[in-house]
């Protein structure tokens, strides 16, 4: 614990100092003739969007020094009862019933099927969904060792939404097990992840949630490529650094995690907020405040980098990747509410401080740029301090550093990666370098509609308007220029007022304001060529290892799919057969 506790302070301490030099460096080269107030707030700014850009970066850095830790290889026969949870809302039934077979066949093939059970908890309100959830169903009820283990129940009325759903499972079924799996629609686990992440609760009982960090999956677009490769490549050293900091108290996701039944049930019912939505009702972001209430409660929440296995689908386009953040915003921004629950600990707050400015941060950097052009068209604004002494340092420089802390942690990945062999696993080193800096130029691209798109979100909030819980379109790829257009019109609008102003009033500013105004003014396009499906061509970019080489629940999974009459799925580029086998049952 006093590691942890020092790798916090020195956490905190390196971005507060980075962040305090970035906004002294600012005002060396700013208000000549004196600063003025506009000056000041662009310095308190700085400071502030500063501190969270290196906070981010800070877990990148250390995680690419933690060295995979020593477990004691555990095995005999399991003495606990699992509870798989699948809470689905409108979801493809063909898909989600799919993926539980998947799971199934992985279990049975391991010999523990009989510790685990699968229960599908429809939240599901399109009665025609609905009645095909109950007809792929049937196609569960004949897989191997289905009787007795595998359940399904929709609620009429979705109270509460998915955490809800799964209280209303816990309440009435929860005392029949040991630890409850909880897994989103899109979710995947193979078997031996499961077996793994039960033996570590029996092992530990202190341990109350083990949550692991999911692979994306499937994506097919160029925009959800690079996220795919972000997450399989980037993210797992990211959450390894980050996992040094939380310690005890580490993040829940809301899916592929395990949590010890008895400590859910006592530790995380919810309160419903006064009020109306968006900060009154129920707890949208639910997962962050059960983790936080697990703490409270002296239970361990850990995060496990290393325990591979565990994959998910993520948006293959920028409009329903804003859809799913726009849900996220007003839950994080929801926590504000509840910084002071009494009893929390002090990381689970900062953890909430922390997810609201995930959102925040945007707005922020906006302000910092709209300020920034104010400062180019009203430049004789009256001074409130006298000049400050001028330095030989030129602008650039401080965006040389935001460069610098958004790449050279990827940077670092990529080095570790080509001593320790992991960049083998994504086509070499050479390879990994292109998907790497694809990743770098097409981020970076997107940045400014993202930073709107978030902005808008926040602001949607601030003005007390409900975005509720819009289901998930899963697999939509393309979209249309048409619909690209009508989703940010308004992005175009303001970049070309932004730069059109600029250029006329003072138009050495221009150039500077460029690389955050030009991409916005081609959002449609962005957004219209990211959706694409990828090429052939460009089939090495962003190449992950489960592109490469699925591993077998993922076969699995497209193979039974395939031969329930979805749409044949590659498998190492070939169609995927459709005949599938298991240990004892054969589906043609």
């Amino acid at each position: 614990m006093v590691r942890t506790i020092l790798l916090r302070f020195f956490a905190l301490f390196t971005a507060a100092g980075l962040s305090l030099a970035g906004a002294w460096l600012f005002l060396r080269f700013t208000g000549e003739g004196g600063l003025n107030w506009l000056d000041l707030l662009r310095c308190a700014l700085v400071a502030i969007s500063g501190f969270w850009l290196v906070w981010g970066g800070v877990p990148a850095v250390l995680g690419v020094f933690v060295p995979r830790p020593a477990r004691p290889k555990q095995d005999g026969p399991l003495n606990s009862r699992t509870a798989i949870l699948v809470p689905v809302y409108n979801e493809d039934p063909l898909a989600t019933f799919a993926r539980i077979a998947a799971m199934n066949r992985s279990l049975v093939q391991l010999g523990v099927a009989e510790s685990f059970h699968f229960a599908v908890l429809s939240d599901t309100q399109d009665p025609k969904i609905a009645a095909e959830e109950v007809s792929e169903f049937q196609r569960l009820l004949v897989e191997p060792q289905s009787e007795g283990r595998i359940f399904y129940r929709r609620r009429d009325k979705n109270l509460g939404r998915k955490a809800g759903n799964i209280e209303d499972f816990v309440s009435r079924s929860g005392g029949a097990y040991d630890f409850a799996l909880i897994l989103d629609a899109d979710s995947l686990m193979e078997g031996e992840t499961i077996v793994a992440m039960a033996r570590r609760l029996e092992a530990d009982p202190e341990l109350g949630l083990l949550q692991t960090v999911p692979t994306i999956i499937n994506a097919q677009t160029l925009f959800g490529r690079s996220i795919q490769f972000a997450a399989a490549y980037l993210s797992r050293t990211y959450a390894r650094g980050a996992s040094l900091m939380q310690g005890r108290e580490g993040p829940y996701w809301g899916h592929n995690a395990m949590v010890r039944m008895r400590a859910f049930a006592a530790s995380c019912g919810l309160p419903e907020l006064s009020g109306t939505p968006p900060f009154g009702g129920h707890i949208l972001s639910h997962d962050y405040v059960e983790a936080a209430l697990l703490s409270r409660a002296g239970w361990k929440v850990e995060v496990d980098p290393w325990l591979k296995g565990s994959y998910e689908e993520a948006p293959d386009n920028l409009i329903e990747y804003a859809k799913r953040d726009r849900r996220w915003c007003q839950g994080n921004l929801q926590h504000g509410r509840l910084l002071f629950a009494p009893g929390l600990k002090a990381w689970s707050r900062f953890t909430f401080i922390q997810g609201i400015m995930a959102y925040l941060a945007s707005p922020l950097w906006l302000l910092l740029l709209v300020a920034s052009i104010a400062g180019a068209l009203l430049p004789n604004l009256p001074a409130m301090l006298p000049d400050f002494a001028r330095s030989p340092i030129p602008v650039w420089v401080l965006g040389l550093a935001v460069a610098s802390i958004l790449i050279v942690p990827k940077l670092m990945i990529l080095a570790r990666g080509a001593i320790d062999g992991e960049n083998r696993r994504f086509g070499g080193t050479l390879v990994a370098l292109g998907s790497v800096m694809g990743e770098i130029f097409l981020s970076t691209l997107l940045a400014p509609t993202m930073l709107l798109m978030q902005s808008r979100s926040v602001a949607q909030v601030l003005l007390r308007l409900d975005g509720g819980w819009p289901a998930t379109q899963r697999g939509q790829t393309l979209v249309p220029l048409g619909a690209a257009l009508r989703a940010s019109w308004w992005m175009v609008a303001l970049a070309a007022l932004a730069l059109g102003a600029t250029v006329i009033a003072a138009p050495g500013t221009a150039l500077w304001l460029a690389p955050a105004t030009v991409p916005a003014l081609a959002a449609p396009l962005l957004i219209w060529a990211t959706s694409m499906p990828r090429r052939k061509a460009g089939a090495k970019l962003f190449l992950t290892e489960m592109e490469a080489s699925p591993s077998p629940v993922i076969r699995e999974q497209r193979a039974i799919f395939a031969a329930w009459g979805g749409a044949h799925l590659p498998v190492d580029g070939r169609p995927a057969p459709v005949m599938v086998r298991s240990t004892d049952h054969v589906i043609a």
